[in-house]
């Protein structure tokens, strides 16, 4: 094959822990009799509350077909090339076992926004049954050098407090806020979605919501931009560049000389957005982009719906709300797919009409 699925998951493949009966019908079609993929795919996720092999678990269950870790991208797993950071102590935000996703992509000295408040539990005043009766003075023996933010936390008023208390006291929580802070220490951020699909009619919150809140508290509280060192899941040109390193990865084990020329992202966009100079330290990790174009085929069971969300006027798509990411430069054509179809299922049949590709 000449070509590779990025397939998103929410929405395209599952609602909430639901699978869409399209999806099994789809991946029956993708395999051999002995369960081998037929085309390299690799499934793209923004969610980032588990380690890459649970998720591959869940999906060989949810789509009857054996699915292995390095067919899985998390919104996280470009953070392995970000080795000069992996050295240092850094603080991390999210949810799941974030000390295991942590070290699992390299890095050596994590700590959670758990472990911060326990060391300094006068710092998360918001809810008032969680302040310590008695003053504590904890034992801090780390200095966090940068912050990672894996996805959306659980107790967001904490998780918003304690990072604005580092990154305005240059990793020294607890100190007096610091004028000459700025820049901030860096900071990577994982996932922009700005809401997600569940079970519930309606889209649901996403990490992107959260650090809109992030970001409007540090520039209400100093008057600055909060800068990113990188921002990764999709949309970013860094996930896919890296979705397609693990495409290649699967045709050179497969043996397939055919080079990749086409990714068919399912449910992605329908091109690159121009991340504005985020990221540039990645790039000598990965071999250059081979693939000559990426189109998108977006299916109609996730956030997307045919109506539009709000009125447009007739000659302008310009006025359509975007829910991009702050960083993101707005294109109109950016919105517009390459094609659209009821779900993934049919997604798979076109792929395979314009690839002119007979199992």
């Amino acid at each position: 094959p000449s070509f590779g699925f990025l397939f998103d998951i929410d929405g395209v493949l599952v609602r909430g822990k639901t699978p869409i009966p399209a999806a099994r019908t789809a991946f029956r079609k993708l395999v051999n009799s002995q369960g081998q993929f037929l085309v390299p795919v690799v499934f793209v996720t923004n969610a980032g509350n588990c380690l890459r092999q649970k998720k591959a678990d869940q999906l060989s269950h949810l789509l009857g077909v054996p699915i292995s870790q390095d067919q899985v991208m998390m919104s996280h797993s470009p953070l392995r090339m970000f080795k000069s950071y992996h050295e240092k102590c850094v603080l991390v935000s999210g949810q799941g076992p974030l000390l295991d996703i942590a070290q699992d992509l390299g890095f050596c000295q994590p700590i959670t926004i758990d472990t911060l408040r326990e060391k300094r539990p006068l710092l998360d005043a918001v809810d008032h049954d969680r302040r310590p009766n008695v003053l504590v003075s904890g034992d801090f023996w780390f200095k966090p050098l940068s912050v990672v933010l894996f996805g959306e936390p659980v107790r967001w008023e904490t998780s918003l407090q304690l990072i604005i208390d580092v990154l305005l006291t240059s990793g020294y929580p607890g100190n007096p806020y610091e004028q000459e802070s700025y820049p901030h220490i860096p900071v990577l951020a994982c996932n922009m979605d700005l809401m997600w699909v569940a079970e519930a009619q309606s889209p649901r919150f996403g990490h992107g919501t959260f650090m809109v809140c992030l970001e409007n508290i540090y520039k209400k509280i100093t008057g600055k931009e909060l800068k990113y060192e990188a921002l990764m899941g999709k949309p970013s040109r860094l996930t896919y560049q890296y979705a397609e390193h693990l495409i290649r990865a699967q045709a050179l084990q497969r043996s397939w000389e055919q080079p990749i020329q086409t990714l068919y992202a399912v449910g992605g966009p329908a091109r690159l957005p121009q991340d504005q100079g985020l990221g540039l330290g990645w790039e000598k990790e990965l071999a250059a982009a081979a693939a000559a174009r990426c189109r998108s085929v977006l299916v109609c069971t996730g956030v997307y719906s045919p109506q539009p969300e709000v009125p447009l006027h007739r000659d302008s798509i310009t006025e359509a709300v975007f829910h991009g990411h702050r960083d993101f430069r707005f294109d109109p054509g950016l919105v517009e797919p390459d094609h659209i179809v009821p779900d993934v299922d049919a997604a798979v049949d076109l792929v395979f009409q314009l690839e002119n590709f007979a199992p």
